[in-house]
């Protein structure tokens, strides 16, 4: 552990030192929670029955290989806090991130290394999903893009984020667009130019959508060169060490052309946007400076960045890594990886907010999701296959805890390496009965955007 401390501290300072000299501008590079999901995905307000967790599978343990693992979550469930399925997609693509469709009947998966895409059905029966199509050619039709990162949907369509290109395997990667048939349609490119008076480098990681104001907000995060390596390794080599992101971008969500890009310097992860009623801001998280930034319009309508706030003590490298808002806007759940600690931000006032509680929640914690209510709130652990701790550290598993507000209380824990399943990273929430989901909130508050069709200019 004292060896990985040292590494991550060493890959920190090296990104800040790049940063301070002004060579920022380099090929450039989340969710989990229900209030994370895309605007377009009926909401589950009420208790969810599963969990999906996507799985990296590990040499030895188990099958060896990736998997979506299914919870029974329901407290009413003879089942409760059990694995009740787990569908292995074979061999290990660095399971990473999943994405509802728009109507909640299937979920998306991704592999980072293999670049390879898994649509499962989660409606005909919720407890054991169905691996229904397998996509093998995502860098072939994309023009290059690799690495498959989070799946974000939208009227009759998914979009993708790239983390990497097989050109040079570096950063510069672009949105790539398939239909709900996991049809390929067209790919974005992220800016690499000036726009809005900054400098984009082209890299990429998650992307969130505010209907309300057409806006998309996109971040970034490092290439499959550096995603892929032993992060010691990675620490010790010189140019790897240039090759972060340091930008998020705003785009037009309907003509899908980037209007303007921020520094935002260290690496800015999980994009969430407040679905309250009269907000229009959206918070990241920088995991290499431990900076939180929200984005918000001026009072002439301007897209602009503000720091406000720091996690932890940068100088112990925290790691930030995934967030979940509160359904209000008024508090985000950060959880910072190298002391796996969760914690949970005062966002009454987004531009003075304030750390309120934390918790331990194992010796490494990486994916956070709250319910809706905010009631139940689980973790899970894998950050990257050659990132994540090793030895005693290396702990894997799912956690729930209920949230009064003031304390977290467990309600269950799975050890993954016990159950023989692998790495937990992603998690996703599902029902029995689909019927019973909720009216989109976005669509009470702009129809209009919410019933866009399809993306201009894709010829569908």
């Amino acid at each position: 552990m004292h060896s990985k401390r040292n590494s991550i501290k060493t890959l920190a300072a090296a990104v800040a030192a790049v940063v301070a000299l002004g060579m920022a501008t380099l090929p450039t590079v989340s969710q989990a929670d229900e209030t994370s999901c895309s605007p377009f995905t009926p909401l589950i307000k009420g208790q969810e029955d599963f969990v999906y967790v996507w799985t990296l599978g590990v040499q030895g343990i188990g099958d060896g290989s990736d998997k979506l693992v299914t919870v029974d979550v329901n407290p009413k469930s003879k089942n409760f806090g059990k694995v009740i399925a787990s569908l292995s997609v074979g061999g290990r693509n660095e399971a990473h991130h999943l994405g509802l469709s728009d109507d909640r009947r299937y979920l998306w998966g991704g592999g980072l290394d293999s670049s390879k895409i898994f649509i499962f059905d989660i409606h005909s029966n919720p407890a054991k999903p169905k691996l229904v199509k397998t996509i093998d050619d995502f860098v072939a039709k994309s023009d290059g893009i690799v690495g498959p990162h989070t799946f974000y949907a939208t009227p009759g369509r998914m979009i993708i984020t790239g983390l990497s290109n097989n050109k040079d395997h570096g950063g510069v990667s672009a949105n790539v667009i398939y239909n709900g048939k996991g049809d390929y349609i067209k790919t974005v490119p992220v800016p690499t130019t000036m726009v809005g008076g900054a400098q984009g480098d082209g890299y990429n990681y998650d992307v969130a959508i505010n209907p309300r104001r057409n806006a998309m907000l996109s971040t970034s995060f490092t290439g499959w060169n550096n995603y892929m390596m032993d992060l010691g390794k990675m620490v010790k080599d010189p140019e790897a060490m240039k090759h972060f992101g340091n930008t998020t971008v705003m785009w037009d969500y309907k003509t899908m052309k980037p209007i303007k890009v921020f520094n935002t310097p260290g690496a800015p992860l999980e994009a969430r946007w407040s679905w309250a009623k009269g907000d229009n801001f959206a918070v990241t998280t920088t995991a290499l400076t431990s900076n939180i930034w929200i984005f918000d319009q001026d009072k002439q309508g301007e897209w602009q960045a503000h720091n406000v706030g720091t996690i932890g003590n940068p100088a112990d490298i925290p790691l930030p890594v995934d967030i979940s808002i509160g359904n209000d806007g008024k508090s985000v759940w950060i959880n910072t990886f190298m002391d796996g600690t969760t914690r949970y931000w005062d966002f009454s006032d987004r531009y003075h907010p304030k750390e309120v509680y934390t918790k331990k929640i194992g010796s490494q914690v990486n994916m956070v999701s709250q319910s809706y209510d905010g009631k139940r709130v689980y973790f899970t652990t894998s950050l990257l296959g050659n990132w994540d701790k090793k030895g005693a550290d290396d702990e894997q598993f799912l956690k729930m805890y209920y949230w009064d507000g003031k304390e977290l209380k467990e309600g269950f824990s799975i050890d993954f390496y016990k159950e023989k399943l692998g790495r937990a990273h992603h998690m996703k929430f599902q029902v029995r009965d689909l019927k019973s989901l909720q009216p989109l909130r976005a669509e009470a508050d702009a129809p209009d955007n919410v019933r866009l069709a399809s993306l201009p200019g894709d010829g569908k």
